[in-house]
């Protein structure tokens, strides 16, 4: 089996895979001041408590935002298991051009998404992902990664909003009764979910505009299922695109050896 590891600023996504079958999932906080030891217990923990032992792991593979648990995890793996791993960085194959400026700015979960998205979706598509930031990139009809948009998250700009105003407090993500809320706690989830909603639509019609053509829009990430079913442009929600991508890339690489 493959175990995947997705390190994101705010929450790492685990996915244990039984060939092409997801068969296992876990959502962790991110620490990066975690200990090597800590993690490894969290892990190992989580992992032993579906029934899952190193002796089941044949494999890892890795992307990660977040560098002190990426050098953490790299000195975790042999505790894991003791078959291949990657970690998504310069030099792994994906199998994707990256036609930006700078290849090595985009960031591993990015490229682990286009890859995903164009093998489970086809081209020309765009990949939003709903996580400390929303994301948005681009895969032009040729299969080549274009670039993309990167915004503040629904929670990052809701905890500004909040910090910086001295009567406004913290509210759940859900929708109001109304856009026109009729209290401070319903115009605030107004603002949040719609307005976040009006910001994805309408940089998706940008994007769209942009290519010339109209491209497959494909949502994931924590906060997917809370802004989409508000959107008017996004066609469907992969919630484990990223895992999958990894599974991808992962299988490309054994191929090389």
């Amino acid at each position: 089996m493959l175990l995947t590891v997705d390190v994101g600023n705010t929450q790492i996504a685990l996915g244990m895979f039984d060939g092409v079958e997801l068969i296992g999932h876990w959502r962790v906080s991110t620490d990066p001041h975690a200990t090597l030891d800590e993690i490894r217990w969290e892990m190992t923990g989580i992992l032993a408590s579906d029934g899952f032992s190193p002796a089941d792991i044949l494999g890892v593979a890795i992307s990660s935002v977040v560098p002190a648990v990426t050098t953490n995890l790299r000195r975790i793996i042999p505790f894991i298991t003791s078959g291949p791993s990657i970690v998504v960085e310069a030099g792994v194959r994906t199998g994707m051009a990256i036609e930006i400026d700078n290849p090595r700015e985009v960031g591993a979960d990015r490229v682990v998404n286009a890859v995903a998205a164009r093998e489970r979706h086809g081209t020309p598509v765009v990949v939003v992902d709903f996580g400390t930031s929303t994301n948005f990139d681009v895969v032009g009809p040729s299969g080549a990664y274009l670039g993309g948009v990167i915004a503040p998250g629904l929670e990052i700009a809701t905890n500004a909003l909040v910090a910086g105003t001295a009567a406004l407090r913290r509210v759940e993500f859900s929708p109001p009764r109304s856009v026109i809320g009729k209290g401070t706690v319903e115009a605030i989830q107004s603002g949040a979910v719609f307005g976040h909603a009006g910001m994805v639509d309408g940089i998706l019609e940008r994007i769209a505009a942009e290519l010339g053509e109209d491209p497959i829009r494909v949502a994931t990430g924590g906060l997917a299922s809370t802004i989409v079913p508000h959107c008017t442009s996004v066609d469907t929600i992969d919630e484990y695109l990223t895992l999958e991508g990894l599974r991808i890339i992962f299988d490309r690489n054994q191929d090389t050896e």
